[in-house]
């Protein structure tokens, strides 16, 4: 049978672009290359040189009555509400470390806020409550740092305060603490001091929604997915700090954070 000028050609072609894969198959393969790279953030866990790899910060606000009371809000008929602070907000500080905290630009009250941090090592979406807790890969103590001028302006606006929460390294926390280590926990003192004067005692058990109702309620919204970490809300008596004091946060089970606004 014979073959026509075009199936001599297409065959031809073929040959070629094998030809030229061949010579470069490096580069056949490589597919799309990022322009620059981005730093993927992590946060150190105790006891290993591993590190958790961090995809999304959720912070749930208004999760212990009396803090939902001193921010005007009635919390026994406030539902759970959630927002995000960046990935580069987080600011490790490692155990036994006064670590330096930069005062924020464009605020003139700057406060603190001592929260119990889960970590997640799976996730999903319409998470039962009774299955929240097997999601859970470790705990940390964190701090949700506020420009509260900032956020109360935005709040009174009817506009997103962002601004307020969303900022670098507004989000200091230590390393976590796997759960096969300590275990899951519902009740223990969790206190912020500044410069030894104690600001906020409570305890986790004082929290309107669990960590495992948080978790729940929160993928119903999200998808949740390894990696991701919730800030899970403060106790009352939050409040400003200025250069040169020290904030002390302290969690049972899951150690303390020590940070000195500079």
């Amino acid at each position: 049978m014979k073959s026509s000028r075009r199936d001599l050609m297409k065959a031809a072609g073929g040959i070629s672009l094998a030809a030229a894969a061949g010579a470069t198959p490096a580069a056949a393969q490589a597919g799309p290359k990022a322009i620059f790279p981005v730093a993927q953030k992590t946060i150190p866990i105790v006891g290993t040189t591993d590190v958790f790899p961090v995809r999304r910060v959720y912070c749930i606000g208004r999760n212990y009555a009396a803090h939902s009371r001193e921010m005007g809000s009635d919390p026994t008929r406030e539902p759970p509400f959630f927002f995000q602070k960046p990935t580069d907000a987080i600011q490790n500080v490692k155990v036994g470390e006064v670590a330096d905290h930069p005062y924020p630009s464009l605020t003139k009250n700057y406060h603190y806020e001592v929260e119990l941090v889960a970590a997640l090592k799976s996730g999903g979406k319409n998470i039962p409550i009774d299955k929240a807790l097997e999601h859970v890969y470790g705990y940390a103590v964190g701090l949700d740092m506020t420009r509260r001028d900032l956020q109360r302006a935005m709040g009174d606006e009817k506009k997103p305060w962002e601004i307020g929460k969303s900022f670098d390294m507004s989000a200091p926390i230590g390393p976590i603490h796997p759960v096969d280590k300590i275990g899951h926990f519902q009740k223990g003192a969790i206190t912020l001091t500044v410069n030894g004067a104690v600001k906020q005692k409570a305890d986790l058990s004082f929290m309107i929604w669990s960590v495992a109702e948080q978790i729940a309620k929160l993928s119903e919204a999200n998808e949740l997915m390894p990696g991701d970490i919730i800030y899970s809300g403060t106790p009352e008596n939050v409040g400003p700090v200025v250069a040169g004091e020290l904030m002390v946060c302290g969690i049972d089970k899951v150690g303390e954070l020590h940070v000195k606004v500079v």
